[in-house]
């Protein structure tokens, strides 16, 4: 069965850290370019980063940039999104989505797989 699972979401105070891991299982996620989106309540669903599946190249929205960092785990066929300096802004469902066309999109249509989204909770 071929998914991807989000993990190591939950609450913290503001100025706080979380570590978001992206997990596959039955496909290996190097030959797939890996994006973390989040969607708060009211709000669209919009990209905070990815990791491309060619040269490894990343991308961070700008509301992140100094932040987060996105990186790859391969030996465990993982994603991971450091989340630093959390702000009560990034509260929100936190999703992973995998793309087999190799480069990072920011629209969600271009994503192929979605894991079930996991909530971060940063309180003032």
């Amino acid at each position: 069965q071929v998914q991807v699972v989000e993990s190591g979401g939950g609450s913290v105070q503001s100025g706080g850290s979380l570590r978001l891991s992206c997990t596959a299982s039955g496909f290996a996620l190097d030959y797939y370019a890996i994006a973390w989106f989040r969607q708060a309540p009211g709000k669209e669903r919009e990209e905070v980063s990815c990791v491309s599946s060619t040269d490894g190249s990343t991308y961070l929205a700008d509301f992140v940039k100094g932040r987060f960092t996105i990186s790859r785990d391969s030996a465990k066929n993982t994603v991971q999104l450091q989340m630093n300096s959390l702000k009560p802004d990034d509260t929100a469902v936190y999703y992973c989505a995998a793309t087999g066309g190799l480069l990072c999109y920011s629209n969600p249509l271009t994503y192929d797989y979605w894991g079930q989204g996991i909530q971060v909770t940063v309180s003032s």
